[in-house]
């Protein structure tokens, strides 16, 4: 196919600005805002798209809001399902890879051990519901499509959508306001840090073997204990309180464990994403030198 040609759709969000800084392929990176190209509009994507005649299509455009999405189930589907099919769809007929992310919130959080690729998906929340249904329609309706399954999710940049941000600069903004803060103890996750993320997206692409990789940061933490990590290393001491999921009240449901474990990742000898706690600092020392 000769030199990639990249189109990234969503490059303003939290993930698309470290897969644009991060980018390592030989080839051309084509970045595109929601400003520039919305999914949602099947006609002008599928038009652009065919202008752009790319190699691979990387979509990190996504409805993220998951207590949200319980009263607002048809955007929800219509962005994370119904567009990425037509996505799909579309880089089947220009036979581009089509690079999607999905989530952990897939699972139902039963288990206590990390759940891996092959392990049967089970949302609990309209949103996981979305998700599921986004990266089924991609790997249904492009053969060479390639889905990241990924998980609590922070980064330097702003999150897409009005006020977004992420959990570690939600609990630094509450700490500052000398807030009373609640955070969920009995939900456990692997959160990642994007510019590690977006780095092995790289790395794995040329090489990709499976169609669907589990890709965080090693380890696992319940929110609270990530919170108090957070604490730590800002040298912060506020009022926090563990908390139950039931205690907490989320009108979304989700899973108690959630963990991913990485075994296509491993079989690609690419299973090397440094602990959580070591992402979390770098990424604090990275937002200390850039205020």
């Amino acid at each position: 196919m000769g030199r990639p040609r990249v189109v990234l759709i969503g490059a303003a969000g939290r993930l698309g600005f470290d897969l644009v800084r991060t980018f390592g392929l030989d080839g051309e990176l084509v970045p595109l805002a929601h400003g520039d190209l919305d999914i949602l509009d099947a006609a002008r994507m599928e038009a652009v798209l065919r202008g752009l005649a790319p190699t691979h299509v990387i979509n990190t455009a996504a409805y993220n809001r998951v207590d949200q999405a319980e009263d607002d189930r048809e955007a929800a589907f219509a962005l994370n399902g119904r567009a990425v099919g037509d996505l799909a769809t579309v880089c089947q007929a220009l036979g581009a890879t089509l690079v999607h992310f999905s989530t952990d919130y897939v699972f139902d959080g039963r288990r206590s051990t990390p759940y891996l690729e092959s392990d049967a998906p089970n949302p609990l929340s309209v949103y996981g519901a979305s998700k599921l249904a986004g990266e089924r329609l991609a790997l249904e309706r492009c053969e060479r499509a390639v889905v990241f399954r990924v998980s609590g999710l922070y980064g330097v940049a702003r999150g897409s959508g009005k006020g977004s941000t992420n959990f570690v600069e939600t609990m630094l903004r509450l700490a500052r306001e000398g807030r009373k803060i609640r955070v969920v103890a009995d939900q456990v996750l692997g959160p990642s840090y994007t510019l590690d993320l977006a780095r092995k997206v790289w790395a794995v692409l040329p090489k990709a073997a499976h169609r669907l990789y589990h890709l965080t940061s090693a380890g696992e933490t319940s929110w609270h204990d990530f919170a108090r990590r957070v604490f730590e290393l800002a040298d912060l001491v506020p009022e926090l309180c563990p908390v139950t999921a039931a205690e907490y009240g989320a009108k979304a449901r989700r899973p108690a464990y959630s963990v991913l474990g990485h075994a296509n990742l491993r079989a690609l000898g690419e299973d090397d994403l440094r602990p959580w706690g070591a992402a979390l600092a770098a990424y604090m020392a990275e937002r200390s030198s850039s205020v």
